[in-house]
């Protein structure tokens, strides 16, 4: 059981910290010239703009910004929930309220990444005309990382939901 417990930790912690770098790190979207995520555009590695209410689009990114902070805040949240109910429940409960919210995150994660994802073209074309660059380029890892968060996430959810305390 206190291998079951190690692995659930683990697995947890490495979700928080695919959200953390999935939602700081700029890398969602890059091309030749250019790499840029949900905070700023940075072109040629040295000129760098934040994304503010000036930026064409920014009602979309700011839902992407909002709801990956929300992910991350509701993982931390879930683990911490998670160890207090550790100790609180009684033998045989169900840590459905840990599994509840860690859901919540996976599904905070899905609609950032759903959102970016159809979104895209939109958002970088203003880049493009600022910038005079071409919108060609492929996903980053950050994008990717935020998918694979969303898998961690439901997997760690569905986990708690089902796991039950045992001696």
């Amino acid at each position: 059981m206190l291998v079951l417990l190690a692995f659930i930790i683990v697995f947890h912690i490495t979700s928080a910290a695919l959200l953390f770098i999935a939602t700081i790190d700029n890398a969602w979207w890059v091309g030749e010239e250019f790499f840029a995520d949900v905070w700023r555009v940075c072109v040629n590695n040295t000129n760098c703009t934040e994304i503010d209410a000036s930026y064409k689009d920014y009602s979309t990114v700011q839902a992407v910004q909002a709801t990956m902070i929300l992910s991350t805040i509701l993982c931390c949240i879930a683990f911490l929930i998670f160890v207090l109910q550790l100790f609180r429940l009684k033998q045989g409960e169900r840590f459905v309220l840990t599994s509840i919210i860690q859901l919540m995150s996976c599904l905070c994660v899905m609609i950032a990444a759903s959102i970016y994802t159809d979104r895209r073209e939109d958002i970088h074309k203003n880049n493009a005309q600022l910038y005079s660059l071409t919108v060609d380029g492929r996903y980053g890892y950050s994008f990717i990382l935020a998918w694979v968060a969303f898998a961690f996430t439901f997997i760690s959810g569905l986990m708690y939901l089902i796991l039950r305390k045992r001696k």
